[in-house]
């Protein structure tokens, strides 16, 4: 699909819009590209380091690396897919290598106002908290 003047013109103003919310909610912006429409941000308050958030039209990406997953097993997997189901945005997944657990969410870029992001902010700040204890076992 070829990107019109008009559509990079749109994307631009989304990805500001990202900006302006993420400041807003106190989030430290460590890197951005606006070319490749991506930002890194750090929360400490929340326990969000290197979140990485892009902005692939039509939809907007959140990730986080949670830790490098060293042993495999059943019992880490499982409990992460129960967690799955109480968290309110996003999901605990694993990448394509399966080496590292990741929290991922999406969210519509086009309709995209400042609660839904930070309510997926907060959810990953909300889970790093209620879960920090066996995510630390886990990393192990």
């Amino acid at each position: 699909m070829n990107e019109t003047k008009e559509d990079n013109s749109i994307m631009a103003v989304k990805f500001e819009d990202v900006k302006n919310y993420l400041y807003t909610m106190g989030c430290q912006i460590e890197f951005e590209s606006p070319e490749e429409e991506i930002l890194v941000v750090t929360d400490e308050s929340k326990g969000i380091k290197d979140l990485i958030i892009d902005c692939e039209s039509p939809i907007i990406i959140l990730e986080q690396v949670i830790f490098d997953i060293k042993t495999e097993s059943t019992a880490m997997f499982k409990t992460l897919l129960k967690w799955n189901r109480e968290i309110i945005h996003g999901a605990f997944v694993i990448n394509d290598s399966g080496d590292k657990l990741i929290f991922r969410d999406t969210l519509q870029l086009e309709n995209l106002d400042f609660n839904e992001l930070e309510g997926s902010i907060n959810a990953l700040g909300l889970a790093l908290a209620e879960y920090s204890d066996q995510i630390i076992l886990f990393a192990r």
